[in-house]
């Protein structure tokens, strides 16, 4: 089955866009009517000549809310006799790092390059990270290029879970499960160990990737929002079974422990006829996302955008916190509106999606991000700060704008390469240069 056709085959839908809607529900879909078995999981001859296969994503006996697991039913099983080889990513790297900690505020253009041509994993590039997949703690942030398609590969990852943000340019990203359809202003998340590959549609595209080796992402308690509201679960949508390519070879490419091996198949991974349970791809539109803001006075913690949490202490904070702050309206009194400055027990990445980010003034493009360890100061740079002290403080609608955070409580090591970027701005401190002193006397 080609592209096109395994696109059809996902239920009708034109490149993957029909999906099922829920946060970690219990899916249940077919690509070919009648082929998942009734009543049971594991018959004992399965529907169609199709073979079941369980993937577990956590314990067998993790607490019935926390538990992810999803029956296949596919063509082949997932085993095979074919031998690995080890081979190597050169950019795409695994903590510890070989850079270390940085403990000023760094900051970055985009690093966006249409004009070198490589696939979806030749083109990631390691930014920042801290723990270990063995360990099963901590994370890793790289950005990617791809300007081709992974055309004959596929990869799995079994070190993390994966946080994929485009910031230009659509991706499709066909899987076990499924596939989906991923553009700007989008993210989506894979599980730990799914095969998938991902490919630009009409064009390159350049965005971020977060490997997450602790907890899965979850929803965070809402407490007393109540029962509603950030990233609502109703918004989250969930692929439709779609198969195709089953008896074409494929190279496989797996990442364990921070290192890469390939296998040569003579026959298709993405031959999943039916599946149900809950372990499972999905996006969020992040123009969904409802904020919660302050409706009287002072700018409210970063925590009320937090969309996804992959926890570790109540206390200390998360393994990570995916945030969002999309468009929204400001409406706080007699108070100073753009975020304030701060020092956070807790390490903070920041990239800008689309428009501007309304702490920064300058030289901060769409494609840019930052960094600042735990500990390092930072917030609203001195042109922002004196726009902010002088603003009428009528209601304001941040419009234009679409910007996400990741915040862990490890300090983040940085990749050498990333350190060493031309896209670097050195010299971004300089954005806090010109305080003017007012005290005593001063207002």
């Amino acid at each position: 089955m080609s592209q096109e056709e395994r696109r059809s085959a996902a239920q009708g839908s034109p490149a993957g866009t029909v999906y099922q809607s829920g946060f970690a529900n219990q899916f249940a879909t077919e690509a070919v009517a009648g082929a998942l078995p009734s009543g049971q999981n594991s018959p004992q001859r399965p529907p169609l000549g199709l073979v079941s296969e369980l993937v577990s994503g956590t314990a067998f006996a993790a607490p019935r809310a926390s538990n992810r697991r999803s029956y296949l039913f596919r063509v082949r099983p997932s085993t095979h006799n074919s031998p690995w080889k080890e081979t190597r990513i050169p950019r795409f790297l695994t903590p510890p790092l070989d850079f270390g900690h940085y403990p000023g505020p760094l900051r970055w253009s985009s690093m966006r390059d249409d004009a070198v041509p490589g696939n979806f994993l030749d083109g990631i590039q390691t930014i920042s990270g801290n723990g270990s997949p063995t360990a099963q703690s901590g994370m890793a942030i790289h950005i990617y290029n791809a300007t081709a398609p992974m055309s004959g590969k596929a990869f799995a990852n079994n070190d993390a879970e994966m946080l994929l943000v485009p910031q230009t340019g659509t991706l499709l990203v066909t899987t076990e499960l499924g596939i989906l359809s991923i553009s700007p202003g989008e993210f989506a998340v894979l599980p730990r160990g799914l095969k998938l590959r991902v490919d630009p549609v009409e064009g390159p595209s350049y965005g971020f990737l977060c490997e997450n080796f602790g907890l899965s992402f979850e929803l965070p308690e809402l407490g007393l929002i109540g029962s509603h509201g950030l990233a609502n679960t109703a918004d989250f949508q969930t692929p439709v079974a779609a198969f195709g390519n089953i008896d074409d070879s494929v190279e496989l490419v797996l990442k364990s422990c921070g290192r890469f091996w390939s296998t040569h198949l003579d026959h298709g991974v993405f031959d999943v006829v039916a599946w149900r349970g809950n372990w499972a791809p999905y996006k969020f539109d992040m123009m969904k996302f409802n904020t919660i803001g302050s409706l009287s006075y002072d700018h409210p913690d970063p925590s009320i955008f937090c969309a996804l949490t992959s926890p570790s202490s109540a206390v200390a904070g998360g393994n990570i916190d995916f945030m969002i702050l999309p468009p929204r309206w400001v409406v706080s009194e007699h108070s100073f509106r753009p975020p304030g400055f701060h020092r956070n027990s807790v390490a903070e990445f920041l990239a800008l999606v689309q428009g501007s980010h309304d702490s920064r003034n300058s030289a901060f493009p769409p494609g840019s991000f930052s960094l600042h360890n735990c500990w390092t100061p930072h917030g609203p740079d001195t042109q922002t700060l004196e726009i902010g002290r002088k603003a009428e403080l009528v209601p304001q609608k941040i419009d234009d704008t679409m910007v996400f955070m990741l915040e862990t409580r490890f300090p983040l090591e940085m990749a050498s390469g990333a350190m060493a970027a031309p896209q670097r701005q050195i010299n971004c401190a300089d954005g806090w240069a010109g305080f003017v002193k007012r005290f005593p006397d001063g207002e």
